[in-house]
């Protein structure tokens, strides 16, 4: 009796620092659905063990006891009050943040031939228009030239995707924030944008005379600009939608397909417990992760967990494509660095670094 209750402490520990490896898209790493499993009995079935619910709702209240305790007490802790006014301090770093993180995963799809999910493939050399657009549009967000053109057109062309040939592309939605925000956004610095727009803009330029669109841009980043504060909610709610949907529909929708992800990696060998306490476990984890995301609460510490569990999938599942979670990467960075925003419980009971009329994301 002592040795199996010394095990479920550990289980609870273990269960939820490695959940992420079963939490990974759980289609880039298996083939086939697996057995069909009714998704409500599953769970009755997993939970209906005591030792399973002993886990889940004994980490669920350990967890909860700790946040009660810290907002009752609401220590100043001088480290947390330094780092919140340190990551304040990099907000016009925000836009190449973003363009890093999904400029790279678009050219990577260009070259390897799929269209933002590796689960929906193509054939470069049969469907050379997708392949030179990925590229393109990779290369063009990279370089941060004609962001806000180059977004609409990512934003369009997910939609299309989404609507026209496979609505499975619904998993890689972190690109549909991340979009979002570089149109509110733009290049940010250092960006080609911004260069250009410098030389346009100063009298006397050869390039002034012929460039046609600096003009445009400053009449979009005034336009634009009193929308900027609201880019972290978009970035957090859209990091949480995804948590949700990899919870909810990749794991409990289909815990057959899950299981296979648990018996292919052996994950019950690293943590002797029920396989389907792993993908119960992984999915009530990142549902919680998600809504706690959306309502943007203890936002940067949700952010914080999220990137160390992503880099944990990556040293866990050797063949999880890379490329495909630098989007998530950077995703889970911006909102670490940019905390909850408006509309958020984080706002209104928080400590923020920043006074209400102060702007999270300066203007170019």
């Amino acid at each position: 009796m002592r040795r199996r209750s010394a095990l479920a402490v550990v289980s609870i520990v273990l269960t939820w620092l490695f959940a992420r490896p079963v939490a990974a898209h759980v289609d880039y790493v298996t083939e086939g659905e697996g057995e069909r499993i009714d998704p409500v009995a599953f769970v009755v079935e997993v939970l209906s063990d005591p030792f399973n619910a002993a886990v889940l709702f004994g980490s669920g209240t350990a967890i909860a006891g700790v946040l009660v305790v810290y907002l009752w007490l609401r220590p100043t802790i001088t480290d947390i009050v330094v780092l919140r006014e340190k990551l304040a301090s990099y907000g016009d770093l925000i836009p190449w943040m973003l363009r890093l993180s999904i400029g790279l995963p678009l050219v990577g799809a260009g070259f390897q031939g799929y269209l933002f999910a590796p689960a929906l493939t193509f054939d470069p050399t049969a469907n050379p228009v997708f392949r030179v657009l990925f590229i393109g549009l990779g290369f063009c967000t990279l370089f941060g030239l004609g962001t806000r053109i180059v977004s609409t057109l990512g934003l369009l062309l997910f939609g299309w995707v989404f609507v026209a040939i496979d609505l499975g592309v619904i998993i890689a939605i972190e690109y549909v924030p991340i979009f979002l925000s570089l149109l509110v956004l733009g290049g940010g610095r250092p960006s080609a944008d911004d260069m250009l727009l410098e030389v346009a803009s100063t009298a006397g330029t050869y390039y002034g005379r012929i460039d046609p669109v600096h003009h445009l841009k400053a009449y979009l980043d005034e336009t634009i600009d009193p929308f900027r504060r609201y880019v972290p909610m978009v970035l957090r709610v859209g990091m949480g939608v995804t948590f949700v949907y990899l919870g909810l529909i990749q794991k409990l929708a289909t815990p057959g397909q899950s299981l296979l992800v648990v018996d292919r990696y052996g994950l019950t060998s690293l943590v002797p417990v029920d396989a389907g306490l792993w993908v119960v476990g992984a999915a009530i984890a990142e549902i919680i992760v998600g809504l706690v995301l959306i309502a943007g609460f203890f936002t940067r510490g949700a952010a914080a967990v999220s990137f160390v569990l992503f880099t944990t999938t990556l040293f866990g599942l050797p063949d999880d494509p890379v490329l495909a979670h630098i989007s998530l990467f950077g995703l889970a960075s911006a909102v670490f660095t940019l905390g909850a925003g408006p509309l958020s419980i984080d706002q209104w009971i928080g400590r923020p670094a920043l006074d209400d009329d102060e702007q999270t994301i300066p203007a170019d």
